[in-house]
């Protein structure tokens, strides 16, 4: 009987322990939370907050990205600027070919890129594809579009489908 209370006393002193070291380790400001998820491995999204500017790329593409005096117009730079402006961001633009866009986003001087692209994208090996945002018949064949981002930025690309799935239907 005597053995069983000095066993229940070091329980005790060690529960006493561990409890003082997690708030000890509050206390001084460890961050036991561990990563934060999701995340983007080149801080692509904290980035663009901490700079205020949205790199964007644009492809010209009828209907959906118009270049005037080199400067994109449509209804997707205006998507782009919306959800820039909901960052309480500025968009810089690259007008380009689709090819050259995704040179960009792959060597990460582009966050994103625009053209009327869908999710039958040829690119798809090379960069991320948000889920579909809008749906259109084109011809009788529905096309399901999507926006181009760097592979791996996942807080970016969440930060974006959760926005574009509130505000994503074009007019």
């Amino acid at each position: 009987m005597r053995h069983r209370a000095r066993g229940t006393l070091r329980v005790r002193r060690t529960s006493r322990r561990v409890a003082a070291a997690c708030v000890l380790a509050l206390v001084t400001g460890c961050d036991l939370s561990g990563p934060t998820f999701p995340a983007d491995p080149d801080g692509t999204l904290e980035r663009v907050r901490a700079d205020q500017v949205l790199r964007a790329g644009a492809a010209p593409n009828p209907g959906w990205v118009e270049v005037d005096d080199g400067r994109p117009t449509g209804r997707e730079v205006r998507l782009v600027e919306e959800y820039a402006e909901s960052l309480d961001v500025e968009v810089q633009w690259t007008v380009g070919t689709e090819e050259h866009l995704v040179g960009l986003l792959e060597e990460g001087r582009l966050d994103l890129a625009v053209g009327g692209l869908t999710d039958q994208n040829p690119w798809v090996e090379k960069v991320a594809l948000t889920r579909p945002y809008v749906e259109v018949t084109v011809g009788g064949t529905t096309e399901a579009h999507v926006v181009m981002l760097r592979m791996g930025e996942n807080a970016l690309l969440t930060s974006l489908e959760r926005w574009l799935d509130e505000h994503g239907e074009l007019p």
